[in-house]
């Protein structure tokens, strides 16, 4: 079993040779390797070609695209342009943030859980710095989803979903649409990967309104969007961000934006979804 990797970097000269450094050492090295230089102005492509030179398995791509921080839709277009630049056959599909460390034995062992039959998606656990510099884990989502930052795919999951969604809420709907075609999302908290930038860094004040235009683009519901939102405020303890995300809720349902999924896979998340707070509260 063989795995490729997409690393999509705007502006990541401070973190991408971290990275690098850390897939480079892996006890088991990735088929290929393609990063995307995603229209830096900083020192990103001079590294990536650096690291090109070093590796036969690694080779980049420049993009051209916007400077603006769009949350969801940058990070998936370029992810799609690496998509595309892939040469060689791969069983697991990973697309990897630019400011991660990896563990050694990452792969190696996010490797065995593919061998399981119909696991779609895996990762392990993120780990940040607080503020006396330890590191402890951030994995603000349930204990079952895998964080955007490094998804890896079975392909026959990654094409069964269509690909990833440039929009806000990708990585999650992605793992709603893998559970609707029969695979299951798995996460070993033994892997833990080190972020080196904190959660949502760099997100614009559209963010909250972009992820309600998501929750209405996954056929949440007036309801069950209503609810989320209230759920990610409470994260975020911003009243501002749940009045945010209503407004992209109702300009998606006013403008009759496109949704992500379709009727039938609709369904099905709103199911999930309701079931995953029935779930919760019981807990409580």
């Amino acid at each position: 079993m063989n795995y490729s990797v997409i690393v999509p970097a705007h502006n990541e000269a401070d973190f991408l040779p971290g990275l690098l450094d850390s897939l480079c050492s892996q006890d088991c090295l990735p088929n290929e390797v393609v990063l995307v230089n995603d229209n830096s102005t900083d020192k990103t492509e001079e590294i990536m070609q650096d690291y090109a030179k070093k590796h036969l398995f690694v080779r980049y791509v420049n993009r051209i695209s916007s400077a603006e921080h769009q949350p969801g839709t940058k990070v998936v277009r370029a992810f799609q342009h690496g998509l595309k630049a892939l040469k060689e056959p791969y069983t697991v599909l990973v697309k990897l943030d630019a400011d991660l460390l990896l563990p050694p034995n990452y792969f190696s062992t996010l490797l065995t859980l593919f061998q399981q039959e119909k696991v779609g998606i895996a990762g392990g656990f993120c780990v940040e710095q607080n503020a006396a510099g330890q590191w402890e884990v951030n994995h603000p989502m349930h204990k079952d989803h895998v964080r955007g930052a490094f998804k890896a795919y079975h392909s026959d999951c990654f094409k069964a979903i269509g690909g990833l969604r440039p929009s806000m809420g990708w990585d999650t709907v992605d793992e709603l649409l893998a559970r609707f075609h029969g695979f299951s999302v798995r996460t070993l908290d033994l892997l833990e990967v080190k972020h080196l930038r904190p959660l949502g860094k760099g997100y614009t004040k559209s963010s909250a309104s972009a992820q309600g235009k998501a929750f209405y683009q996954m056929r949440y519901g007036v309801v069950l969007s209503f609810l989320a939102a209230l759920k990610s405020a409470h994260k975020k303890r911003s009243l501002g961000w749940f009045v945010g995300v209503n407004r992209g809720i109702f300009s998606a349902l006013f403008s009759q934006a496109e949704f992500m999924v379709t009727k039938e896979e609709g369904r099905f998340i709103s199911r999930h979804r309701w079931a995953q707070m029935r779930l919760q509260s019981k807990r409580r």
